[in-house]
């Protein structure tokens, strides 16, 4: 297990403490670069902080990267194992706009995809506004309609959508509309059931944002969905039995942002919820129990 300390929001927690203490854990101090990391990050940036990763071991990992604001740097991760392997995303959001700089917390999907190692991308659990924004998704609707893509909203209502002649699997497109499967509501074992039964690779990457769960059950940076965190442990279960977990890495802690650069000040004044969460102790609980089950499964 090794923890990327960006931000300081993860190695204070006991759960995490504890495992540095006793060596179960390792901390890798970047809180130099941190600020340039968070959000968005210039090309040489990334670069930088991509040479500073260990090599895998050929044992599963385990990452801790705190803010979601960090969510790109899973790009970095992935693109250090070499084999084919699918990607499962549990998100609010589908991190794939288009954005300048590339290298974003909301569009580092778009890099994976890109990977030639990566067979497929699925994320689960999105509530959020982006799905009401498809234009925002650009040539990420060519992959959502080939399968390279999957995208399994937890709830979402219909999207306005103009390409009845566009199918996108998995969902219904008729009449103007995107009417997404939602997974709210469903037999959620059934779903893991099938999901497991498709993927096209034997060896899979877990990426977990803790905004995916509901604010009584994470503290976060981002608006929030409704995944209820024993339906994550559930899928971490079921993936951990069924496939060969390279990875895992788990983001969306809490931590004050500290912009200074004016372009990220004002994105997140537009984008991110003006007031901090007030329990930060749900973080140390939902971690504590995330990481017990990575523990054990792994």
């Amino acid at each position: 297990m090794t923890v990327l300390d960006l931000d300081g929001s993860q190695p204070s927690q006991p759960p995490i403490r504890h495992r540095i203490a006793a060596g179960a854990a390792a901390r890798l101090d970047l809180r130099d670069v941190g600020r340039k990391l968070r959000l968005w990050a210039w090309d040489r940036d990334y670069a930088a902080f991509a040479r500073r990763l260990p090599a895998p071991s050929g044992a599963p990992e385990i990452f801790l990267l705190g803010s979601g604001d960090y969510h790109h740097l899973t790009a970095a991760l992935i693109e250090r194992r070499a084999e084919p392997l699918t990607v499962i995303h549990f998100d609010n959001h589908p991190d794939w706009a288009w954005t300048f700089p590339r290298r974003h917390c909301g569009s580092w999907v778009n890099a994976a995809l890109k990977m030639p190692h990566v067979a497929r991308v699925i994320t689960i659990g999105c509530c959020s506004d982006d799905l009401a924004q498809l234009d925002r998704a650009g040539e990420n609707l060519a992959a959502l309609r080939s399968g390279k893509l999957e995208l399994h909203p937890w709830y979402r209502t219909p999207t306005a959508f103009d390409r009845d002649d566009a199918p996108v699997p998995g969902h219904v497109v008729a009449h103007g509309q995107l009417e997404w499967a939602n997974l709210a509501g469903e037999d959620w074992t059934g779903f893991l059931a099938r999901l497991v039964a498709r993927l096209p690779t034997e060896a899979v990457w877990i990426t977990i944002d803790k905004d995916v769960l509901a604010p009584d059950e994470a503290a976060t940076n981002w608006d929030q969905g409704a995944l209820p965190l024993p339906l994550l442990e559930q899928a971490v279960s079921t993936l951990a039995r069924a496939c060969r977990v390279l990875g895992v890495d788990l983001c969306g802690d809490y931590s004050p942002a500290g912009h200074r650069h004016p372009m990220k000040i004002a994105e997140a004044w537009l984008d991110q919820p003006r007031r901090a969460p007030r329990d930060l102790g749900l973080n140390e609980s939902t971690n504590a129990r995330l990481l017990d089950l990575l523990e054990e499964v792994l």
